[in-house]
């Protein structure tokens, strides 16, 4: 059986909730943040890396979300959240799917931990502000023809996109994007994304 590692408020939600739209069973083993919203040491007993996910399927660990998701997808899912292999849909659906944290996860994540911290140095906030507005922008042409990324049908890399736009969301970016957020809206009504957040906890920490 599928053994997967999860922190809470992380990127693991994503693994839990294409688990929970295959309807596979698995075993969830769990860990909390620390005071300083570091993940626990007892991670690293699992992966190098010290983070989560972490899936575990017999004698294969597997860290980082895409690779995860793929091989979930392919092994037990029977492609259901990928398009057909060889095809130019796959080709696309891929670079969406590595997007997200090649090039999409850093201009959004410095500008949250900015505000968090007071403020971005004006060096990096001259950076980070266009390339968000690129970013978001993007991803809204991307859903424009909706209701996800490839069309119709949720994908891989619809599943990738959420944490992402949530943190975005929390920092206010999306008020100038209301086809971001619509979009984002669609994917936490998923009857199983609901039903990770149930088993895995919110997706985002409260605000303090």
């Amino acid at each position: 059986m599928l053994t997967l590692h999860h922190l809470n408020y992380s990127r693991s939600i994503r693994v839990i909730w294409l688990l929970e739209e295959l309807g596979i069973e698995y075993d969830l083993v769990k860990y909390e943040r620390d005071a300083n919203f570091r993940a626990p040491p007892e991670l690293k007993a699992i992966h190098p890396l010290g983070k989560a996910p972490v899936l575990v399927d017999g004698d294969l660990t597997l860290a980082e979300s895409a690779p995860i998701l793929a091989y979930v997808d392919e092994r037990y899912g029977e492609r259901r959240f990928s398009p057909p292999i060889d095809s130019d849909a796959a080709a696309v659906h891929d670079e969406w799917l590595q997007y997200v944290e090649s090039s999409a996860a850093l201009p959004i994540m410095m500008t949250s931990l900015g505000k968090r911290m007071g403020g971005l140095p004006d060096g990096l906030a001259k950076f980070t502000g266009p390339e968000v507005t690129k970013t978001l922008d993007y991803i809204g042409t991307g859903v424009g023809d909706g209701p996800y990324l490839m069309g119709e049908q949720l994908m891989l890399a619809d599943i990738q996109m959420c944490y992402i736009l949530a943190i975005a969301e929390s920092a206010g970016l999306l008020g100038d994007h209301p086809d971001v957020a619509a979009y984002l809206d669609r994917l936490r009504a998923r009857p199983a994304f609901v039903a990770a957040t149930e088993i895995g906890g919110p997706l985002m920490a409260p605000r303090r």
